[in-house]
């Protein structure tokens, strides 16, 4: 896989996949470099880790967090916490680049005044994937989430307000913005299993931010 197939092609910068879903396409890419290596530093103060379910399996997606807030995964269920179990210290700080590439976002979105207190960094390798769910462990489901998407391409799966409704297959690019709030906040949603291939900054891996307003 090569640089080529990393475009955008001739697609609307800004999106409306259904009320309340805004995929805004090459967002991020002006910052790519910068948002590497903040990345990196966030990694070096807190490493990834895969994280266990309340149900004893071990997820396929490496995590870690930065923010005021950090989501946690263990025998004891979900939550945020401002803590790191690894560590016992606090997560790092969120990076103002990424507060403020959230904050854009969300107002480009039409979802003025987001946020951002807790920042979920997922690693996704070759075959990891992130089964249906819902975010529902924040307080307020009036600020929306805010997912960026850099490194290989992959396959978002945005569900309805149920389980059982049918996903639609959303194509994600490296530097793709997508949010959503309002009447889809707590709608369905996923990532199918990434495809090999190696991208020109990020190499071999997909690397998600999830912004949200946890507390």
């Amino acid at each position: 896989m090569n640089a080529d197939l990393f475009g955008h092609d001739s697609l609307p910068a800004r999106e409306l996949l259904a009320p309340g879903v805004v995929l805004l396409r090459g967002f991020a890419l002006a910052d790519e470099a910068a948002l590497a290596r903040a990345l990196a530093e966030i990694m070096l103060q807190a490493p990834l880790r895969h994280m266990v379910t309340p149900g004893g399996f071990t997820m396929s997606v490496a995590m870690t967090n930065c923010g005021d807030l950090g989501w946690v995964s263990d025998r004891h269920g979900y939550r945020y916490d401002a803590i790191d179990p690894d560590s016992g210290r606090p997560w790092p700080a969120l990076p103002e680049l990424l507060r403020t590439l959230a904050v854009t976002a969300a107002t480009e979105a039409g979802f003025a005044g987001f946020r951002p207190d807790a920042c979920l960094l997922n690693c996704y390798r070759p075959g990891a994937r992130m089964t249906l769910h819902q975010d529902r462990n924040e307080r307020d489901f009036e600020q929306p989430i805010v997912s960026v998407s850099l490194g290989l391409p992959a396959t978002f799966l945005l569900g309805g307000m149920t389980r059982g409704e049918r996903s639609a297959r959303v194509p994600l690019q490296h530097g793709d913005v997508l949010v959503w709030g309002g009447p889809a906040r707590l709608r369905f949603h996923g990532v199918l299993a990434l495809k090999p291939g190696r991208h020109p900054l990020f190499g071999e891996q997909r690397i998600n931010l999830t912004f949200r307003c946890a507390d």
